[in-house]
């Protein structure tokens, strides 16, 4: 039921086409996070009438609350939530080490103190893949162990090597529930770790193709405090040591930017919190950067946030009315600007595709990264 069918490559872009039991994913796709089974303040119907192919959740949180064992009696996340799409789940290995209490690694796995309530937890590799069993999302990540982005040599190496220890025992008990109940296709996805060393990337890459035939490869430990020039070097890595007929999914990448660079290096996948958290807080992604709706310039500016979208809030009202609600504390505001950001991440995407089918992204791209900097230096205000 999983296929990747590439359809185009224009320089290292890709685009393809992502089969999973749940319907096809065109990539190169943004997926918008939808952490505890919710892209918050969003409903189902609009993010698939936005374009959305793909949505991703947590295992840690939904784990917490309301319980993975609830959503498997539900029906699991697809019937939970009411969306049809393809779901990927994050194993919660970045949110065990970013947000848990007291937090003891050992070889077995991670003990914990839960950041809701304080109550003791432990994730192994066997119990975090029985947990994404039991949520039912289409695509699962191994749990492995994440440690800041600047973290030398040595502490990447530990981290990477265990990561791939954390995988084998991951790929083994996923075998296991697999046989239990064949009828309920997952992906298990690897993830390539290594922090900003390139030996150390380039040797987990090695390592985790030799250990069988993935359906794809996730690439994880960027975009958590290192600078972007690191992270654009480890993509370059990661694309020449992966197989080139598999997905690659950069996790918690969601810039504009960044999604760009990225599709430049080979990656297929993305997501991030930033376009419905950065809604939340008043800010909205437009073709020349960021435009912050509380400035009082906007005060009586009839224009949508952006004259070329096509999404319900800028079709709609004007940056006046958006201001309006935001000054006013309207919750209409953050949820206006939430489903513009993810529309325009989506429909990024969809001309990245567009312009890798018809064999011009390389030059389209480097036009528009240029475009993009040279806009965001010379505005600072409006960013």
């Amino acid at each position: 039921m999983f296929r990747f069918d590439l359809t185009a490559t224009s320089g290292r872009g890709r685009a393809a086409v992502f089969s999973t039991p749940h319907g096809p994913v065109e990539t190169p796709a943004f997926m918008p996070v939808g952490t505890l089974a919710t892209v918050k303040s969003l409903d189902p119907t609009e993010l698939k009438t936005a374009g959305v192919g793909m949505l991703l959740a947590n295992a840690y949180h939904l784990h917490l609350r309301p319980g993975d064992e609830l959503v498997r009696d539900m029906g699991g996340l697809h019937e939970f939530m009411r969306w049809d799409g393809p779901i990927l789940t994050d194993s919660g290995g970045f949110q065990v080490f970013s947000l848990a209490k007291l937090c003891t690694v050992t070889e077995d796995g991670v003990g914990f103190r839960s950041h809701i309530d304080g109550s003791t937890r432990r994730f192994t590799p066997e119990s975090v893949m029985q947990i994404e069993r039991n949520l039912g999302a289409d695509v699962i990540m191994q749990f492995d162990h994440v440690i800041p982005g600047q973290s030398d040599s040595a502490t990447s190496r530990d981290a990477s090597e265990r990561s791939l220890r954390w995988l084998a025992r991951c790929r083994k008990e996923h075998e296991r529930l697999a046989q239990q109940n064949p009828e309920q296709e997952q992906a298990l996805f690897p993830i390539v770790q290594g922090g900003i060393h390139s030996d150390l990337r380039r040797e987990a890459a090695t390592a985790i193709t030799g250990m069988g035939d993935w359906l794809g490869f996730g690439i994880g430990g960027l975009s958590v405090g290192e600078a972007k020039p690191a992270m654009y070097q480890m993509l370059d890595v990661v694309d020449e040591a992966l197989p080139q007929d598999r997905p690659r999914y950069l996790m918690g990448v969601g810039f504009p930017a960044d999604l760009m660079e990225g599709v430049r290096r080979g990656v297929d996948m993305f997501d991030c919190v930033a376009p419905t958290r950065m809604g939340r807080n008043g800010t909205a992604f437009v073709p020349e950067g960021r435009i912050n709706v509380r400035n009082a310039e906007l005060r009586a500016d009839t224009r949508p946030l952006d004259e070329s979208c096509s999404c319900p809030t800028c079709s709609r009202f004007s940056r006046a009315y958006l201001r309006h609600l935001f000054t006013a504390d309207e919750m209409l505001g953050p949820r206006l600007l939430s489903l513009h950001n993810v529309h325009f991440l989506v429909q990024l995407m969809r001309k990245v595709r567009e312009t890798i089918q018809d064999g011009t992204f390389s030059a389209w791209s480097s036009d528009w990264l240029e475009r993009h900097n040279t806009l965001k230096a010379s505005a600072p205000t409006a960013l």
